[in-house]
C-alpha cells in the first residue's frame, strides 16, 4: 500500500508537469495524481511524512520516479519500507527536500542547497540540470506549497 501511495505521488507529479496551472494542489496530492510516483508516495506514507509535505512549506522536492526506485538494487525498496528502517527511510526522503521554493531559474552551476535531512545537495546546470548526479527530467511543477522537480535517480545522503 505504501508503495502504491508513493507511486501515486510520483505519478501525479508527472501528469502535472504539462499543466502548470495545477498549483492549487499540494506536493503530495500532485504526486499522487501524476501516477508515476507510486513508490515515492508509499515511502512518504511509510515514513510518516505525508502531513509534513501537505503543510504550508514552501518545499522544493526532487522527486524520483518509479523507474528511479526500480533501478535500486533488488529488495532495497522493500527493506526500506519495513518499520524497523523508518529512520533510514526518513533520512533518504528528507534528503530529497529543500526548504523554500527553488525554481529552475534560481539555480546556478555548482550551487549547494541544504536539505531537510541536514546535508547539502550539489546542483549542476551545464549540459542539463543535475542534483547530486541525478538528471532533472521535468522541472518547475508548481504546487500550492512549493515546487517539484522530477529526477531520474534516487539520491542518497552520505552515511
Amino acid at each position: 500500500m505504501l508503495r502504491k501511495t508513493f507511486a501515486a505521488l510520483a505519478a501525479s507529479t508527472m501528469l502535472a508537469a504539462p499543466a502548470f496551472a495545477m498549483d492549487s494542489k499540494d506536493i503530495v496530492d500532485t504526486a499522487v495524481e501524476a501516477g508515476s510516483f507510486e513508490t515515492l508516495v508509499a515511502a512518504v506514507q511509510a515514513a510518516g511524512l505525508v502531513e509534513t509535505l501537505k503543510g504550508d512549506g514552501p518545499f522544493t522536492v526532487f522527486a524520483p520516479t518509479d523507474e528511479a526506485f526500480a533501478a535500486l538494487p533488488e529488495g532495497t525498496v522493500e527493506e526500506l519500507l519495513k518499520p524497523e528502517n523508518a529512520d533510514q527511510l526518513t533520512a533518504i526522503l528528507t534528503y530529497h527536500v529543500v526548504p523554500g521554493k527553488v525554481m529552475s531559474g534560481d539555480l546556478t552551476d555548482g550551487m549547494e542547497a541544504a536539505t531537510v535531512e541536514g546535508s547539502e545537495v550539489t546542483i549542476m546546470t551545464e549540459g542539463g540540470v543535475t542534483v547530486d548526479g541525478a538528471n532533472v527530467v521535468t522541472a518547475d511543477i508548481e504546487t500550492s506549497n512549493g515546487v517539484i522537480h522530477v529526477i531520474d535517480q534516487v539520491i542518497l545522503p552520505e552515511s
